[in-house]
Order: C-alpha cells, then structure tokens, then sequence
C-alpha cells in the first residue's frame, strides 16, 4: 500500500524521542543543585524530633516536646501572629510603593534613571545592620519605635527593592505599542494601565510580594532595634 508524505511526517512525529546525552546530564546537574541546596535545611528536620534541651547529632532521643511547646499556644503563637501581621502589612505596602516606583524608573531615562534605580535597591546591598540603626535614628523621634507602624515601615523599606526589581524588568519587556494601542482606540491612560498593562505586570507584582514577605519574615536584626525583645 502506498503512504502519502503526510501520513509519513504523522508517523515519524508519533515515534517517541530519545533524550540526548547533553540532556540527562543538564537535568542531573540541576538536581544535584537542588539537592546542595536542600540538604541542609532538610538535616535541621530531624532536629525537631529531638528529647533534648540542645539541638545537636546524634539526637538523644524521639519526642514532640518542641511541637506541643509551639502548637500548644503561649508566646510562639503570639510571636507567629505578629510576624504574619508585619509581614503581610509590609508586603501589601511594598506591592503598591514597589509597582509606582518601576512604573516611574520605567519611563526615566538619563543619569538620574540610574542614581534612583541604585537608590531603591540600596537596601539589598547595604547591611542589616546599618538599616536597622537608621531606622532607630530616624523612627525615635517620631516615638514609633516599639509600635507596628514603625515595624512595619522599617520592614517596608527592605521588601520594596523586591517588588522593583521583578516588575521593573516585566515593564521593561512589555511591548509599548500596547499602550499606544489601547491610547488610539480612545482609551485613558489610567483604562489602558488597567486593562493591559497591569495584567501584563500581575505575575512579576506576586513573586516580588513572595520575597517581600519573606525578606519581612525571616527579619530579627530590625525587630530587635525597632521594635524590642
């Protein structure tokens, strides 16, 4: 029986494809990557089953001790709530001040486009410690340490750098004939930043708001000359 050429084409597609040599290795390189990565933090798990008072190898013994102390309400409980507040008051505040600020660095152009850009993400560069002490001299005259505002503020200003830096590169390869698009079928510019724009910009905004709120999160060094033990 005779095949067409299209019948041929449909059946050398449909054979499976062997992965290359290059492949396999590239994906095992990944996954020992992963697994440097991982390996430590997940060697810290066991430690949480530990009887004793210290956490070190070899474990003296099996216990949920440490579970029931944080599970079973009191001080960890408080302290998870007010981390969870700060942080996700923090984060809402950095989405907003972090997408006006790419949205302005966007359209600048010229020296003073790249003096800004260093200047919002002066606080991914600069020590903790120099951030927290600032934050101390320029909140204590205000009497907002020791109070959420002032956290939260200081919080605020290292979660921002993390919602620039992902939203300013989206708008950055953002087509601007779109705007211009909607702008020619008599759209406004705040209609046109709405329907097109923003929804371009919307998955850069939530992986900035995800180290936003873990940057806040995992912060001890602020809350400590911020806001107290």
């Amino acid at each position: 029986t005779a095949t067409s050429p299209g019948d041929a084409a449909t059946a050398s597609t449909a054979r499976p494809r062997r992965a290359s040599p290059w492949r396999l290795a590239y994906w095992t390189y990944c996954a020992l990557v992963l697994v440097f990565l991982l390996a430590p933090i997940a060697a810290i798990v066991p430690l949480s089953f530990s009887s004793g008072s210290f956490l070190a190898y070899p474990l003296p013994g099996w216990s949920l001790r440490w579970y029931h102390e944080v599970l079973g309400g009191g001080r960890w409980l408080r302290a998870l709530g007010v981390s969870l507040v700060v942080g996700l008051s923090a984060t809402a505040l950095s989405i907003v001040l972090g997408t006006l600020a790419a949205l302005g660095l966007a359209r600048l152009r010229g020296g003073w486009a790249a003096l800004l850009k260093t200047m919002m993400l002066a606080p991914m560069i600069v020590p903790v410690i120099l951030i927290a002490v600032g934050a101390y001299f320029f909140l204590a005259p205000l009497s907002l340490t020791s109070t959420f505002t002032g956290l939260i503020l200081a919080h605020t200003v290292i979660a921002v750098p993390f919602v620039v830096v992902p939203v300013l590169t989206a708008l950055e390869q953002l087509d601007p004939s779109l705007a211009r698009a909607a702008a020619s079928c008599g759209a406004t510019p705040a209609v046109a930043f709405f329907r097109v724009t923003l929804p371009q910009v919307v998955p850069a905004m939530a992986s900035g708001a995800l180290f936003a709120f873990a940057a806040s999160f995992d912060d001890v060094v602020i809350a400590l000359l911020v806001a107290g033990p």
